[in-house]
């Protein structure tokens, strides 16, 4: 059984070999391999190397085209700050000024930075066709609103001018779906959808604002013949059974969430993912602590369950505890 039919028949709810593992790495696969980050998120080449040699060495269940949260914002006119060791950052907020929408142009998805993606998505699918589950990314509504805003002053808009953060954010779902739609056309079995910022808002806000627009870009993913992934960074216990109503088949869950709570209120049908603290289990715990949060994080899932921590992998994690989360996804008892 391959990596993308052990997904599919998890989706399924038929019986696979072992569980999947999907952590995210992004700097620590950079770091690994001898890569500077800046190469690894201007180049899709790179990128994609390091993925397929990760997925190889270590048994992992994806090839993840995920790097930073500021490719769309960047086709869009930001202009970026690169590191060798960091994620590129923006150097100015497009839309500081709210007169500036008006103007904002709409990029074309399969060029500029997001075309690097699509075109990691067809080195990915040239190499390894259906092997792996290959994963693009987006960015949800509120995310990239906050990219192009600033955090607190479009949090300020969704208090103070609604009619603005709706038209922004509508935008910006319209973008994200054509975005997805030309990596799943270039080879992508799996989307998934960052909306980190969405955690920091009430549960009242997030259900009428948010989670429409995460609906309308599940489904459109979906139409479109991929998984949907949603992943949202932070403390989202008070938002999770909302977070199931967004219709995605997979979903992430930070480490301040406990598993058993929302298993409880997203029901039985989400595939969960994560959720063990990826900094004091994972960077600095000993291999025998991973196991057993593994182990922990699996029983309050349940069947429907993928091995992963509960953010992306930090740099300096050692080997061996990488290592281990892979072993627990390799052994345990389905």
């Amino acid at each position: 059984m391959n990596s993308l039919e052990r997904t599919l028949w998890l989706l399924a709810d038929e019986e696979i070999d072992r569980l999947p593992a999907m952590p995210i790495f992004m700097l620590w696969a950079a770091k690994y391999y001898g890569e500077s980050y800046a190469d690894y998120v201007c180049d899709h080449r790179v990128l994609c190397e390091c993925q397929l040699r990760l997925a190889e060495d270590f048994g992992l269940d994806i090839l993840q085209l995920i790097s930073d949260p500021v490719r769309e914002t960047a086709d869009c006119g930001a202009d970026l700050k690169y590191s060798d060791a960091a994620p590129p950052r923006t150097k100015n907020c497009i839309l500081s000024d709210k007169s500036a929408f008006a103007k904002l142009r709409y990029p074309d998805p399969t060029a500029g930075r997001m075309g690097d993606r699509v075109a990691g998505a067809r080195y990915f699918a040239d190499r390894a066709g259906d092997d792996y589950p290959i994963m693009g990314w987006i960015e949800g509504p509120i995310a990239e609103a906050v990219d192009m805003r600033a955090m607190t002053v479009f949090m300020m808009d969704l208090l103070d001018d609604i009619g603005f953060a709706r038209d922004l954010m509508d935008w910006i779902v319209l973008l994200e779906i054509d975005f997805a739609r030309a990596q799943i056309e270039a080879g992508c079995h799996m989307i998934g959808i960052g909306d980190a910022a969405a955690s920091l808002i009430s549960a009242e806000l997030y259900e009428a604002e948010v989670l429409p627009r995460e609906q309308s870009m599940v489904a459109a993913i979906q139409e479109a013949g991929a998984i949907a992934r949603l992943h949202i960074c932070g403390d989202t216990n008070h938002i999770l059974g909302a977070m199931a109503e967004t219709g995605c088949e997979i979903i992430d869950l930070d480490h301040l969430v406990k598993m058993e709570h929302a298993r409880e209120e997203m029901g039985p049908e989400p595939v969960l993912l994560g959720n063990f603290d990826p900094v004091s289990v994972l960077y600095a715990g000993t291999p025998e602590q991973v196991c057993e949060a593994c182990r922990q994080c699996h029983q309050w899932a349940g069947k429907r369950y993928i091995v992963g921590s509960g953010c992306e992998t930090p740099p300096d994690t050692p080997e061996d505890n990488i290592r281990a989360m892979m072993r627990y996804a390799q052994d345990a008892q389905l």
